[in-house]
């Protein structure tokens, strides 16, 4: 009995400093005359609590230019990064608020744009999202519209992109990919059946960090269409717009 009050003791000496543990975040004092906090990380989400000067909040997570915060009482909302970069810290110093910067475009996980083009004489235009499993390897999901003078379609591509100097400013990457590429003839033009056939694709292309949280990017593809007939087809897409990484 006394040996099994001892391990009690010790288990309880073992685990109530577990339990009194918490994560400690970063934490900054209101300067301006109050805080706004949005339900969500924008300004299209409504206001729902002001938080006032002189109160300590704590930062749990930034996303984009709003961060999460809480107060001394428990309310969690989101305030801007313009705000947050007037507060200081408890010592008297100032917040250490910053922009988007290069570090943050070489760690960047999520990636998104829109591109305008060419598809063998088409008209595409394509949005696209990544994800980036390290600086130099990510997998991106495409969606593009077609528009010609003799047909229409769509195509969807999934694809793996490899960048191997993912810290220039204007950094090179490859792509290789497949996908499905759907043509609709205008009937009033030509006789001819909607085709849906299998796609294979490799690219180059160039990526370019603007600023903060923005990106031009370029590219060129090869698709390789295996289509119903005997013989194959290949078409060629060349394409640019802006994306942008959170």
């Amino acid at each position: 009995m006394g040996r099994l009050m001892v391990i009690t003791a010790l288990c309880a000496l073992l685990v109530a400093p577990l339990a009194q543990a918490k994560k400690r975040y970063y934490e900054v004092v209101v300067t301006d005359p109050y805080i706004e906090l949005h339900t969500g990380p924008g300004r299209g989400y409504p206001i729902f609590h002001v938080i006032d000067r002189g109160e300590q909040i704590e930062v749990i997570k930034r996303r984009t230019d709003w961060f999460k915060v809480r107060n001394d009482r428990g309310v969690t909302g989101w305030a801007s990064a313009q705000q947050m970069a007037r507060t200081m810290e408890p010592t008297g110093r100032p917040a250490k608020i910053e922009n988007p910067d290069r570090d943050d475009y070489t760690s960047r996980q999520r990636e998104a744009g829109i591109m305008l083009g060419d598809f063998e004489g088409a008209n595409v235009i394509s949005a696209y999202g990544s994800w980036l499993f390290t600086p130099n390897l990510g997998a991106e999901i495409w969606g593009s519209l077609l528009t010609g003078d003799f047909s229409n379609g769509w195509m969807v591509n999934a694809n793996i992109v490899h960048t191997p100097f993912p810290e220039w400013w204007i950094s090179p990457f490859l792509t290789l990919g497949t996908g499905v590429l759907h043509v609709d003839p205008k009937s009033s033009l030509v006789s001819a059946e909607d085709r849906t056939d299998q796609t294979a694709h490799a690219g180059i292309g160039l990526r370019a960090h603007l600023t903060r949280r923005f990106l031009l990017r370029a590219e060129y593809k090869t698709y390789k269409v295996f289509t119903s007939r005997d013989d194959n087809e290949e078409v060629a897409e060349w394409k640019a717009g802006f994306s942008f990484f959170f």
